[in-house]
């Protein structure tokens, strides 16, 4: 007489097999996604991608600039440039304006660094259709400037620079509004003196 084993199986069929591993091979490329997603392995292709892919990373600091804050920067510089109107009317033609700085300070800020992260930001402003913007400066400029106009008309200066003695570091500056290409010169001059009393750099 034959009774039925009443105990668990010893092996799955092989049809639950294939769907668990399926299912680990479908969680472990979701997975591999997020890594590649969240590095300079998939660089952000504008300006306002990089802002937001590196937001809250470690090493980054972003800062808003309001309008009441570039206003008093521009009172100390009127005083010592040559067309001081052109920097107040740059200033009364902004939209919106931020800074990011870095400093490869942690051990994943230098990853980034060794993955390429400067190269990203130098790769991106050539994706989209920036011009450089010439400016006449004692020495040599601390930043390189880039703006998106349609001939006299500028609608957005960019700015890339690193920050003083700091290895590895950079700042990225956006400047959305309406201005001239005098106003975005004027502008440009003024962005370094706004950018170390923002980062304390």
């Amino acid at each position: 007489m034959h009774f039925l084993d009443s105990s668990p199986t010893k092996h799955r069929p092989a049809g639950s097999c294939l769907a668990l591993q399926l299912l680990a091979l479908a969680l472990a490329l979701v997975l591999l996604g997020g890594c590649r997603a969240s590095g300079p392995s998939t660089p952000a292709r504008t300006v306002a991608a990089f802002f937001a892919k590196y937001r809250d990373r470690s090493g980054f600091r972003t800062t808003e600039w309001s309008a009441d804050l570039l206003q008093r920067m521009a009172l100390v510089r009127v005083g010592k440039l040559l067309g001081g109107n052109d920097l107040t009317n740059a200033i009364t033609g902004i939209r919106t304006a931020r800074v990011m700085s870095f400093l490869p300070t942690s051990g994943g800020a230098q990853d980034l660094v060794r993955e390429g992260l400067n190269s990203e930001v130098s790769g991106l402003l050539q994706a989209e259709r920036y011009t450089p913007l010439a400016i006449n400066a004692a020495g040599a400029a601390p930043y390189q400037y880039v703006v998106k106009a349609n001939g006299d008309q500028v609608s957005e200066l960019v700015a890339t620079g690193t920050m003083p003695d700091a290895l590895g570091s950079f700042v990225l500056v956006q400047v959305q509004g309406n201005f001239t290409r005098a106003q975005a010169e004027a502008l440009s001059k003024a962005l370094p003196e706004v950018v170390q009393q923002t980062t304390g750099r």
